[in-house]
């Protein structure tokens, strides 16, 4: 076992428990800025006492302290469940335990049928090669790889094959997951992360599996201990992000919000759209890691977190659990009622009040603009081509400020909401 470092102090409180980097990790890791701040974080006793007796939670009160200063790492999970639309703050803690026994269930539920059709599932092992050729026959060389386990026969039902084929990509790609992590030193762990992907995907083949949803996938794993209870957790996330990994022979998902980026620049900042522009850059597909990924490569694994939080707490929408759980009456929920308001996100709250609630850009496009805008200057000097623009926003990695970064995108959709209401 490798003696872990840790990532992170803050304040007067030791808080190294956290998120242990392994030692020969550390001067590979990005600094990390976050900082939890009395009176202004999200304690767990804050936390715990937002909740009435029987569990009625004051959502008000928790925005407004994570918008002011995140939520302490020792009850990330339990809000983020909340904050995705997994539980509805209304509910009492008997409903909410209701719900959470019966997804469990359908979750472990899922997972039997899976391990039904590849026995590794569930069982702290994972594939990382291919085990089927695209045309179903079995790959016998694939055994040793993939822990002795192989498919035997011809497979032609094409919804398994699909899956079958997708499955050695995410063991690929969890293996590379947050590898400075001492979490991931353990094999089981990395295998609770290749389970719930794997699951995912056989749930899921209109999306299938795309690159990066592991590393949307990860923190969840990290934050929850049940694995049903991450499942459900990144499912909530995906409802948000699915349609960016949407992808066909010819588009991708994440091009409509590259479109909605340009649009916000084209009306924030237009010299610097028009150099972009110039540069070949104005489908600004050099923002496409940070909006797949959610700026998981440009700050530290726990400013990443704390912008992810920060982000969904500006954006929470007391709707979400409602249109999630029953979509068919989605369409019911009303938006306009003024007792509701102060229930919202301060970034969705202002698009409602300006009557452009549908639809609407997400926080995270106006984020990458605050990270185009502060760069700006070095853009348009230094720029010249899109290998500089890709070499100067790289240069950001471990040197943004999130709270900074969301400030800045409040501003930048304000400027944008005012600009375009006179168009």
């Amino acid at each position: 076992m490798i003696c872990c470092g840790f990532m992170w102090k803050s304040g007067g409180e030791d808080l190294q428990g956290f998120y242990p980097v392994r030692s020969e990790c550390q001067a590979d890791v990005p600094r990390t800025r976050f900082k939890s701040r009395a009176g202004k974080t999200l304690s767990a006793r804050r936390w715990h006492a937002a909740f009435t007796e029987d569990g009625h939670l004051d959502m008000e009160r928790v925005l407004r302290r994570i918008q002011r200063g995140g939520i302490h790492p020792s009850i990330k999970g339990e809000v983020w469940e909340f904050l995705l639309g997994g539980y509805d703050p209304d509910s009492t803690f008997e409903e909410r335990n209701k719900l959470r026994n019966h997804r469990r269930e359908q979750y472990y539920a899922w997972k039997e049928e899976c391990r039904k059709m590849v026995p590794l599932v569930g069982s702290g092992k994972f594939v990382t090669m291919a085990v089927v050729a695209e045309d179903g026959q079995p790959l016998d060389e694939s055994s040793v790889e993939n822990q002795g386990w192989i498919v035997k026969t011809a497979v032609t039902d094409k919804r398994v094959l699909q899956w079958l084929l997708v499955l050695s990509q995410i063991g690929l790609d969890v293996v590379r997951t947050d590898r400075y992590l001492c979490f991931y030193e353990s094999e089981s762990n990395q295998a609770r992360l290749w389970d719930i992907l794997a699951i995912y995907t056989w749930l899921n083949p209109d999306i299938g599996y795309v690159q990066g949803m592991n590393d949307i996938c990860s923190p969840m794993i990290i934050l929850l201990e049940d694995e049903a209870d991450a499942f459900w957790c990144f499912e909530r996330a995906m409802k948000r992000l699915r349609e960016n990994f949407r992808t066909t022979a010819t588009s991708m998902g994440v091009q409509t919000q590259l479109g909605m980026l340009s649009q916000v620049i084209k009306t924030v900042d237009p010299r610097l759209h028009q150099h972009l522009e110039d540069l070949d850059g104005g489908e600004y597909l050099f923002a496409i890691r940070m909006l797949m990924v959610l700026f998981r490569r440009e700050f530290s694994f726990l400013d990443a977190l704390y912008l992810w939080e920060l982000m969904w707490a500006m954006e929470y929408n007391p709707n979400k659990f409602a249109s999630y759980e029953k979509p068919e009456n989605r369409h019911n929920l009303s938006e306009q009622d003024p007792r509701l308001l102060k229930q919202y996100g301060k970034f969705e709250r202002k698009y409602i009040k300006s009557g452009q609630n549908e639809q609407h850009n997400t926080l995270a496009v106006f984020v990458v603009a605050s990270v185009l805008e502060t760069k700006n200057k070095r853009l348009l000097k230094e720029a010249k081509g899109l290998d500089d623009v890709v070499q100067i926003l790289g240069d950001i990695a471990g040197n943004l400020d999130a709270r900074k970064a969301c400030k800045e995108a409040l501003k930048i959709h304000e400027k944008f909401l005012r600009k375009a209401n006179r168009q």
